[in-house]
């Protein structure tokens, strides 16, 4: 089976959140079953930094108007995972962000950038790009390619079979209408209502009212965004797609998040023995420069710093947590305000208050390792990372119960902690109070040293690798296709169909 796995993110090529990391372990952890996936990216500057062996693989005829394109063939570092990059320097060979300027205003031609990733996913889809090879499922995901569903709804060619995964309903891909002439989509379709939101074009929109079946990156996530507080706008069409809907949670890579072979650390540690992790501790606190004390409580919180995120509400918590004498490490970019008024609140409480602005990946496993605590609410949340890469460094998370967070986190309750179930904190509603509740929890069971290391054992013996994940994907590729399945990949079609159902 063939799967072309298109996106605008996949680490360590471009990343700007967790979808690069999910687009590189997904298609992974796919190839690893024995499936041949490929994947298709924009070519930013610093993704031929890091492929490895690219190579000319054909010239793009002119589309949209674009001219100078080529397809650039390669394979992920340290893999053997094919990735075809887009060598467009009109389009994605600029300086600044993946979707923005270094001034942080959105490319004004991002409609277009983005119309045309999805326009060589077609080529390529219907064998203009003549590279010998057609695949038989295509995977988009995420606003970025949510045209290439519908632009195959328009081609007279036989198509593959398409998937389509929304990681965050909040991001949608709108833009005015006038941008329909050049990118290459039918007047009719917004007329109909395919793509028309509030007056807009919505890339979303497309990607969830063509493909052949859509996902989403938890089974939580998947019951709340059929709902007005989480569809955003969206939740008719969602609800309207019934069984061909679903909600797949999402895994890590535990490759490249292990504490045991994890390089960036100071000190490498596991399950057995955790010693290790104290090491990672003094040199974080020694690198943010905090006082050095292993025995006071760290606090990681390593996000977006935005709304969505809780950031203003972890911030009205930082005096309070400074009074509990724990100690907090931030790391993170976002929101303007909220970066300043962070950075006032580190200089006030300096002895207890630790904050990087920006985002850089060697610290963010520092900060993992490092940390007692990390601190992931959200006030929704797809799914969630980062919260499966503390429970992997023993570092217990501190969540809202709310979409992948309240999938995949076990609150340590006299119940949980009895039967060695917990596995971190929850909490319910989005406010200071509840936060505090949730984090003074966590402080007072981290003063019982035995209760926490029991707690920390059972969250690094969690396994939420993408075997699992990748055979639903592997079963809903199968239903499409026709493709045989292992046994396997058998009882992963049975879940999948418990996830239709739920979902619908």
């Amino acid at each position: 089976m063939r799967v072309l796995f298109v996106t605008a993110e996949a680490y360590p090529l471009a990343k700007t959140g967790g979808l690069a990391d999910v687009c590189r372990a997904l298609p992974l952890a796919l190839m690893h079953r024995g499936i041949d996936v490929r994947l298709l990216l924009p070519g930013y500057p610093r993704a031929y930094t890091r492929i490895e062996r690219p190579r000319i693989v054909a010239k793009l005829p002119t589309m949209l108007g674009i001219s100078d394109a080529t397809l650039v063939g390669g394979v992920f570092p340290d893999t053997n995972l094919p990735v075809m990059l887009i060598d467009s320097p009109t389009l994605f060979r600029r300086g600044g962000g993946l979707y923005q300027d270094i001034e942080g205003q959105d490319w004004p031609d991002n409609a277009q950038r983005f119309a045309f990733l999805a326009r060589v996913g077609m080529a390529v889809a219907v064998a203009e790009t003549k590279i010998g090879w057609v695949p038989d499922v295509i995977h988009a995901n995420d606003w970025h390619a949510g045209l290439l569903p519908l632009m195959l709804r328009q081609s007279a060619e036989p198509r593959p079979k398409t998937v389509f995964t929304t990681h965050n309903m909040a991001f949608q891909g709108n833009f005015p209408t006038d941008v329909l002439p050049s990118i290459g989509v039918s007047p009719e379709f917004l007329v109909d209502g395919g793509i028309e939101f509030y007056g807009q074009v919505s890339y979303l929109k497309a990607g969830l009212n063509y493909a052949d079946r859509v996902t989403t990156v938890s089974p939580t996530y998947a019951s709340e965004i059929v709902t007005p507080e989480f569809g955003c706008g969206m939740e008719g069409i969602v609800r309207a797609r019934g069984a061909d809907f679903s909600g797949i949670l999402n895994g890590i890579d535990d490759a490249l998040w292990n504490p045991a072979t994890d390089p960036y650390l100071a000190h490498n540690y596991r399950e057995s023995d955790i010693s290790g992790k104290r090491a990672c501790k003094t040199a974080l606190q020694r690198e943010f420069g905090l006082p050095i004390d292993p025995d006071k409580p760290l606090i990681g919180f390593v996000s977006r710093i935005t709304h969505q995120k809780m950031a203003d509400v972890i911030l009205a918590a930082l005096p309070w947590i400074a009074e509990q004498d724990a100690q907090v490490a931030i790391v993170g970019e976002g929101d303007p305000s909220l970066e300043a008024a962070l950075t006032e609140t580190r200089e006030r409480y300096a002895e207890n208050v630790a904050l990087t602005v920006g985002y850089d990946e060697p610290l963010a496993h520092q900060l993992q390792a490092a940390s007692d605590i990390l601190l992931a609410p959200a006030r929704f949340e797809p799914c969630g990372l980062t919260q499966l890469y503390a429970l992997r460094y023993g570092t217990l998370p501190v969540v809202r119960r709310t979409g992948g967070l309240a999938d995949t986190v076990v609150d340590a309750t006299a119940t949980s902690i009895a039967d060695r179930s917990a596995t971190g904190f929850v909490f319910d509603d989005a406010d200071l109070e509840s936060l505090k509740s949730a984090v003074g929890r966590a402080l007072a069971l981290y003063r019982e040293p035995l209760t926490w290391r029991r707690l920390q054992i059972q969250a690094m013996s969690q396994n939420f690798s993408w075997d699992a994940s990748a055979a639903k994907y592997a079963a809903l590729y199968s239903d499409l296709t026709g493709a045989p399945l292992t046994e396997e990949d058998d009882e992963a079609e049975t879940a999948l169909e418990i996830a239709r159902q739920a979902a619908s």
